[in-house]
C-alpha cells in the first residue's frame, strides 16, 4: 500500500503546475501554458520518493520533451513503484481563453495497475456514487437516464448530462433531450467534468459522449477514490493506433472497460489543483507577492477528500511561476 505521506507531496506537484501554467491565463497561447505546467510539475515530482512510471502523459516519447508515456520519474529504486497518470493543464483552451474548470491533475496507484493506453479517443460514461451500477455504456440513453433518476430519487426532467460540445454528439445531445433530461455543454475540461457527477452540488449527473482515453483513465481515478461508476471503450481512429494498441498489451478492441480495468487497485491516489474557477476547485489567485491555490486529494484506500488552501511567495519561487514584473525580493 502507498504511504499516505504521499498525498501532500502529489498536492505539491500540482500546485507547482498550476502556479507555471496560471501567469498564461487569458494570453491566447495554450501551448506555452502547458509546457511550463510540464516543466515545472516534472521538476516536482524529482523531489517525491517514488520510482514511478508515466503510464498516461503528454504523448509518446518522440512527441513531448518530457512527461512522456513510458518515462520513469522520481528516484528509481525507491519502495513506491507506482504508475502515473498526468496532465499538467487538463484544458490548455480553457487556460488560454480564461475559461472555468482549468486544472492540473494527476493520479499514482501501484506498478502496473492503470490502464496503459495510446493518446486516442475513448467513448465514455461516468455517474456518482448514487447511481453506481444503474448505467451501462451500451444502453440507450433513455434507459440510462431513467435508471439514474430512480437511484436518485429525481424524475429525469431534474438530470443534467453533460457533454463536450463537438458536432459528434449531436445525435446523443437529440436523445437526451427527448428524454426529458437536460443538458451542459463544455467547450473541454471533461475530466472535470468526469470527476462533478460525484459532487451533488455542481448539480451535474452523468457524463457522456467521446473523449481522450488518457483523461478517462484519470476521471476513473477519481471516482474510484469517490465511489462513483465509469465505462468507456477505446475508439482507435486507424491500423496505426490499433497497432499500437496491441503493443501495449490491448487485445480486444471494442472491449468496455470497467472503472476496476481502467484502475485495477483500490490503492489509488488522486490530486488537483485549480488553475481557472471551476465547479469544485478555485483557480489561482494572485495577492501582491503571493498566490493562492486551491486542491483536492483523494485516497481511494479511505475514501477521504481532503481540500488544501495554500499561500505561495512568488518571489522565493523559480522564475517560471512569477507573473510578468514581479521580481524576486
Amino acid at each position: 500500500m502507498m504511504q499516505r505521506e504521499l498525498a501532500l507531496e502529489f498536492v505539491r506537484v500540482t500546485e507547482a503546475a498550476a502556479l507555471a501554467s496560471a501567469p498564461w491565463m487569458g494570453k491566447g497561447d495554450k501551448l506555452s501554458a502547458d509546457g511550463a505546467a510540464v516543466a515545472a510539475m516534472r521538476a516536482m515530482f524529482d523531489t517525491v520518493n517514488i520510482d514511478g512510471v508515466v503510464v498516461i502523459g503528454e504523448g509518446e516519447m518522440d512527441e513531448a520533451p518530457m512527461l512522456y508515456i513510458g518515462e520513469h520519474i522520481g528516484s528509481k529504486g525507491a519502495s513506491n513503484q507506482v504508475d502515473i497518470a498526468v496532465d499538467p493543464v487538463e484544458g490548455t483552451n480553457l487556460v488560454a481563453k480564461g475559461l472555468p474548470n482549468a486544472i492540473a491533475v494527476i493520479a499514482v496507484a501501484p506498478r502496473g495497475t492503470l490502464l496503459n493506453a495510446p493518446d486516442m479517443y475513448m467513448e465514455k460514461i461516468a455517474v456518482g456514487p448514487k447511481a453506481k451500477g444503474c448505467v451501462h455504456l451500451d444502453s440507450p440513453i433513455e434507459v440510462n437516464l431513467n435508471s439514474v433518476a430512480r437511484a436518485q430519487g429525481k424524475s429525469v426532467s431534474e438530470l443534467t448530462v453533460v457533454l463536450l460540445d463537438r458536432e459528434r454528439h449531436h445525435g446523443i445531445i437529440t436523445k437526451v433531450r427527448e428524454a426529458g433530461a437536460r443538458i451542459k455543454l463544455i467547450s473541454d475540461g471533461d475530466v472535470s467534468a468526469g470527476i462533478s457527477v460525484a459532487f451533488e452540488e455542481t448539480g451535474v449527473d452523468m457524463l457522456l459522449g467521446t473523449g481522450g482515453a488518457p483523461e478517462g483513465v484519470l476521471t476513473a481515478a477519481a471516482l474510484k477514490c469517490l465511489g462513483g461508476e465509469f465505462q468507456g471503450r477505446l475508439i482507435f481512429a486507424d491500423d496505426q493506433q490499433l497497432e499500437r494498441g496491441k503493443q501495449m498489451g490491448i487485445t480486444e478492441p471494442n472491449k468496455i472497460y470497467t472503472i476496476d480495468e481502467l484502475v485495477r487497485t483500490d490503492d489509488v491516489m488522486f490530486a488537483a489543483t485549480g488553475i481557472t474557477d471551476g465547479d469544485f476547485l478555485r483557480g489561482i489567485r494572485y495577492i501582491g507577492e503571493w498566490a493562492t491555490t486551491h486542491s483536492l486529494v483523494m485516497r481511494s484506500t479511505t475514501g477521504t477528500v481532503r481540500y488544501i488552501d495554500a499561500r505561495h511567495k512568488i518571489t522565493q519561487k523559480p522564475d517560471y511561476f512569477r507573473i510578468d514584473g514581479m521580481a524576486k525580493s
